[in-house]
């Protein structure tokens, strides 16, 4: 499936007459994002006619207990500006829990998946699958984070704990959409955050970083693809970031 959403969506990257969209939320929607799900669903209706599919530009359809969540292409807003950080995200929940995901970033030739107890893996062009490990940074001032965007934490209502975290961790960066939560699973980052984050934007996400060692939560600490947040980080210092981000010296 993967292979075949790289085809359709590299087959108009940066293309001069793609055709954009604006969605009733405002957000952009190409072409290629639904040329791509479409790739992804009529693979699943012939190999797997009856799991179900859930897929941000085509909804819901069929058996939850046993659903397929996609998105076809997660930045749409830098596939349209020509920038290759992008990708397409796959996931196998069973009962809401994830438990296979599938990320890939063709502009750049790299691929990561995971599968529940079997580990995360990433391979580049050409390159052997190598196993990955998040790091085992346990002081917050050693740590290195990714934040999403500004006005992401300030719509949410919590730019002030982000300005307090950046004062303390040794290194912050705004990397943006899937591409941090990967280099936290490779053990480059210790700490992924966003907010107004839909089952779709995550879901192949989590099996990745856990696999790999890592905890993935809301922002709150729940373990659940519906809160519209989420936490990722190395573990060790999931609990560290949970309090120091709720603890009442950081500024309202």
């Amino acid at each position: 499936m993967a292979d075949a959403a790289d085809a359709v969506s590299m087959a108009r990257f940066d293309a001069d007459d793609l055709t954009v969209e604006t969605k009733p939320d405002a957000s952009p929607v190409t072409e290629a994002d639904l040329a791509t799900e479409r790739a992804i669903r009529d693979i699943l209706a012939a190999e797997r006619p009856h799991d179900g599919v859930f897929g941000e530009e085509f909804g819901r359809q069929g058996d939850q207990a046993r659903q397929w969540i996609i998105d076809p292409i997660d930045g749409t807003a830098n596939y349209l500006r020509g920038i290759p950080m992008w990708g397409t995200l796959i996931c196998l929940a069973v009962e809401g829990r994830p438990v296979v995901g599938v990320v890939s970033v063709p502009g750049i030739s790299r691929r990561w998946w995971a599968a529940e107890g079997l580990g995360a893996w990433t391979v580049d062009a050409g390159g052997s699958p190598a196993r990955l490990r998040v790091s085992g940074i346990d002081r917050i001032e050693d740590a290195s984070v990714s934040f999403q965007s500004i006005r992401q934490w300030d719509d949410a209502g919590h730019l002030p704990a982000l300005v307090a975290l950046s004062r303390r961790v040794w290194r912050d960066r705004g990397y943006g959409d899937v591409w941090p939560y990967m280099l936290l699973a490779e053990g480059r980052l210790e700490f992924v955050a966003e907010f107004d984050v839909k089952e779709y934007d995550i879901a192949a996400v989590v099996p990745i970083v856990t696999e790999a060692g890592g905890r993935f939560t809301s922002f709150e600490g729940d373990e659940t693809l519906s809160a519209r947040s989420s936490l990722a980080t190395n573990g060790v210092l999931h609990e560290s970031f949970l309090a120091f981000l709720h603890s009442d010296h950081v500024p309202v």
